[in-house]
């Protein structure tokens, strides 16, 4: 096989990886989730679904309750590497 067929299949292999960030303490009490989609033939409620099971999950874990703060949401179309994301920031009451 050629470097070049090589490093072809390479690059398509990680621009086809799914992003998930998983929570990241931002400030006190303050944190965020991303998650991307691998392809744009999935939606958002997967990604919304997810996020928010991330965060509830961090919340529970120190006792409290998650309070989402702001959620940025890709929008369509979803082609050409912009494929569904939803960034989720949220606190911990």
């Amino acid at each position: 096989m050629s470097p070049k067929v090589v490093a072809a299949a390479s690059l398509l292999f990680l621009a086809g990886c799914a992003v998930n960030t998983g929570v990241v303490n931002i400030g006190p009490e303050r944190f965020m989730v991303s998650r991307q989609a691998a392809t744009g033939l999935g939606g958002m409620g997967t990604l919304r679904v997810d996020a928010m099971k991330d965060g509830t999950k961090q919340c529970e874990s120190e006792g409290k309750t998650m309070r989402v703060i702001e959620a940025h949401e890709s929008q369509p179309p979803y082609i050409f590497g912009n494929y569904p994301r939803i960034d989720l920031t949220f606190e911990c009451v």
